[in-house]
């Protein structure tokens, strides 16, 4: 009885994640098909500027301290996706939010030099 339940459990090579990967990566010509990357989550940030301060003077800080940015006034801020840099932007609002209108996307061979 063991040996008929093991063979109704559905194998791991049979499951439709599986199958669909292989299937993919086997098209002929070698293109493929990245449809099923797209709902993968990526962590996207804005850097405004950064400061570098003492732990007496981060301790320092209250209500209304200004923290003084390494960055001028107008410089375009730095978009990261997943900690790497991807783009440069100016500040925008939009419907009472910020935003950032993406102004200079990194060039995939500019993004693979900073890699190293």
């Amino acid at each position: 009885m063991a040996e008929q339940e093991q063979k109704n459990e559905p194998t791991e090579a049979a499951s439709p994640e599986n199958v669909e990967v292989s299937a993919v990566a086997e098209q002929p010509g070698g293109s493929r098909d990245l449809d099923f990357v797209l709902d993968i989550p990526l962590e996207i940030s804005v850097e405004l500027g950064r400061a570098r301060m003492l732990i007496n003077d981060l301790l320092q800080l209250g209500q209304g301290s200004v923290v003084e940015l390494a960055k001028l006034a107008g410089e375009p801020m730095e978009i990261f996706v997943n900690g790497k840099l991807f783009a440069r932007g100016e500040a925008v609002v939009v419907n009472e939010k910020f935003g950032v209108r993406l102004t200079d996307i990194i060039s995939p061979g500019e993004r693979i030099k900073s890699l190293a």
